[in-house]
């Protein structure tokens, strides 16, 4: 099922042009317009899932196979020295377009472009990280 007002469904319908990397009867691969670094590609299901913890897991391990092989030629061909990969759940974390998608980005050194910063949290001394554990873990 596809979203009329989602552009990556667009994209896939081939209603907006894309430049594309990669595509098979489940997955599409295209650059990301904004280019955060060079190569930044978005692998996306061909189907419509809001995001990353609504997708069926068959449909994910297909986007992420691709994602790593991406990032794989990545590596090669545009010397990247590294590479992220990201995917955001929801307004509060970043998801702009509601489309379950797949960042691929390519990193040639820690400044350029793209930066991911995970910093102490004050509270953290102040959390008792078994009992917290055991709350995630009653809900798998």
């Amino acid at each position: 099922m596809r979203k009329d007002d989602c552009i990556f469904c667009k994209i896939v319908e081939r209603k907006i042009p894309s430049a594309k990397v990669y595509e098979d009867d489940d997955v599409l691969a295209f650059l990301d317009i904004s280019q955060t670094t060079e190569g930044h590609t978005l692998v996306v299901p061909k189907e419509h899932y809001d995001n990353f913890l609504s997708t069926p897991k068959e449909v994910m391990h297909k986007v992420m196979d691709v994602a790593q092989r991406i990032g794989q030629a990545e590596i090669m061909v545009l010397g990247a020295k590294g590479i992220n990969i990201l995917s955001n759940v929801n307004k509060e974390a970043g998801q702009s377009v509601f489309h379950f998608h797949v960042h691929v980005i390519p990193r040639y050194d820690r400044k350029g472009g793209f930066t991911l910063e995970m910093k102490e949290n004050p509270k953290a001394k102040d959390l008792s990280l078994p009992a917290l554990a055991d709350e995630i873990k009653k809900a798998l």
